[in-house]
């Protein structure tokens, strides 16, 4: 059935709402910046009304999500998906499409599963899979024509793709074509879908007038065709990410995130997509896969000179794995060495994928914490989760970050194929060993879409009754291995954590941590939230 739209007149531009509605912080009390979404609003602001709301950090509650719904009235809603947040993103989307919205959903769970998704959450009209914002672009546009609010020309060969919307007020919508030419560039099969003749009528629903034909032309697209899921073939890559525009940072409560140790206002920055490394329980794989695209240096200097300009004090080099190409990250070093932004930075590493000189350079420039994936000390565990790395680089690299002024943040998993009692040792005696200033243990997630993931399905490791929302590392486990259960694989994940964490060495360094009212804020509530957590 088709819900009732508003009854209060729609904006003069179409409304687009970006929302994150993951009312969920992990343990470390960690809030992170929804930079997908503030990249999605910058690919649509010179067309759309657009407006974010992160009702995480705003610490929404329901009624208030409710209520800006109606205040705001989007004409198209847009959510991020994950795993452990599913269940709180669909019923936004119901919120949503109960006041007439066109709801979209894209992200790390529902690019894997769109089918399910679809099919378990009939407020959901559209599956952005993969890479999402040129699908989000090209889904927009053709219902806007579809509905009769934007119109299309049909110009000379010469200009055949630039400039072809037009909007009501009689001004182009992506004027200079930039949009469709990343397209067109990315996919060479690529038609333009306002060349379609289409002899079907339009689908029966008031809020859009496209048809089933024009809809299955859109790459990267899932939707339904009466009751019958249809899934798109995949979308090809962007091939250049300078080509994105500097994502709506302004959009974000970037004063409201945080990070243990970091004090004042801070956002992430996105360097590149994809990682070429192999571990089996990555998440990072299922939208970006393993082929890697950079930004270039210059292109990432603009968008920290306009986070400057912001108020911003700190970024996180956010990537799937920053330190994938030496040569992109000494340019970027380079560059804020000769322009003294004045910003500190954090990034992730692995320890193979640095040396010396690079993270001497790194701590030159402004770099003051390195988050590491050390995972496990056993190396048939490495082996069989495909990590990749031996066993005497983490030492090793880990004293270089400390040499360059870097603190060391080390993230362990518990549970992985192969797990013993004897390898948790291993891996608790190999944590205390390191230079590490935090270390967090996690238990293995298999979230959807993961070479972990098929691995648990396949060998019936899942606890009994798992739900959705509950394959999330940071908040239990849903393995349950024949050697070790569930209820063990929880005790070792917080005995190792103790036995880390309270040790002087550990505590001394969360006490230095505390150096500002907004780090004292937050250190009570990570310390008070551990303790509730390990007791």
């Amino acid at each position: 059935d088709i819900l009732p739209g508003p009854t209060r007149p729609r904006p003069t531009r179409p409304f687009g709402f970006a929302a994150s509605t993951a009312w969920r912080r992990s343990r470390e009390n960690m809030i992170w910046p929804q930079m997908e979404l503030a990249q999605m609003a910058a690919m649509l602001d010179k067309d759309y009304n657009v407006a974010i709301i992160d009702a995480n950090a705003e610490r929404m509650s329901w009624h208030d999500f409710e209520e800006k719904l109606k205040e705001m009235r989007p004409r198209f809603y847009l959510t991020q998906v994950t795993a452990p947040t599913l269940t709180n993103d669909m019923y936004g989307c119901f919120l949503a499409r109960s006041m007439g919205a066109i709801t979209m959903a894209f992200g790390t769970h529902v690019t894997p599963m769109p089918r399910e998704t679809l099919e378990n959450f009939p407020a959901l009209d559209f599956v952005l899979r993969g890479e999402p914002e040129l699908t989000l672009r090209e889904l927009m546009d053709m219902i806007m024509v579809a509905n009769g609010d934007w119109s299309v020309s049909f110009p000379s060969e010469e200009e055949a793709g630039r400039g072809l919307i037009h909007k009501k007020d009689g001004k182009l919508a992506d004027e200079t074509g930039h949009f469709y030419h990343m397209i067109a560039d990315a996919d060479t099969m690529w038609q333009p879908w306002w060349k379609l003749e289409s002899l079907e009528k339009p689908i029966n629903d008031e809020r859009m007038k496209v048809t089933y034909d024009q809809l299955a032309m859109i790459r990267g697209l899932a939707w339904r065709r009466n009751s019958e899921v249809m899934v798109n073939w995949d979308r090809p890559f962007i091939k250049n990410l300078d080509d994105l525009p500097v994502p709506r940072h302004d959009m974000l409560p970037y004063d409201k995130y945080r990070i243990p140790m970091i004090n004042g206002p801070y956002t992430f920055i996105v360097t590149s997509r994809g990682c070429t490394a192999g571990c089996k329980y990555c998440i990072k794989h299922v939208s970006y896969q393993y082929s890697i695209r950079l930004r270039t240096p210059e292109n990432i200097m603009e968008e920290l000179r306009e986070l400057k300009r912001l108020g911003v004090a700190h970024v996180h080099m956010y990537a799937d794995l920053f330190t994938v190409n030496r040569e992109q990250v000494i340019g970027i070093c380079e560059a804020m060495l000769k322009e003294n932004l004045g910003l500190t930075w954090t990034c992730n590493s692995r320890v193979d994928y640095v040396d010396e000189e690079l993270l001497d350079l790194m701590g030159k420039s402004g770099c003051t914490l390195i988050s590491w994936g050390i995972e496990s000390a056993n190396e048939q565990v490495l082996k069989k989760a495909a990590k990749g790395y031996r066993l005497e680089q983490a030492p090793r690299a880990l004293r270089w970050a400390h040499k360059a002024g870097i603190k060391n943040w080390g993230y362990f998993i518990i549970g992985l194929p192969g797990e013993t009692v004897e390898s948790i040792k291993q891996t608790m005696a190999f944590s205390k060993e390191l230079p590490l200033d935090v270390a967090l243990f996690h238990v293995a997630a298999p979230y959807p879409g993961t070479p972990f993931f098929f691995e648990v399905l396949e060998n019936n490791w899942f606890r009994k009754g798992t739900e959705w929302e509950q394959v999330d590392m940071d908040k239990g486990t849903v393995l349950d291995y024949t050697e070790l259960k569930a209820e063990e694989l929880e005790y070792w994940q917080k005995r190792a954590f103790k036995e880390w964490a309270f040790r002087p060495g550990p505590i001394w360094t969360f006490i230095k941590s505390i150096n500002g009212p907004r780090v004292i804020k937050s250190a009570v509530e990570i310390a008070l939230g551990t303790l509730g957590w390990v007791k």
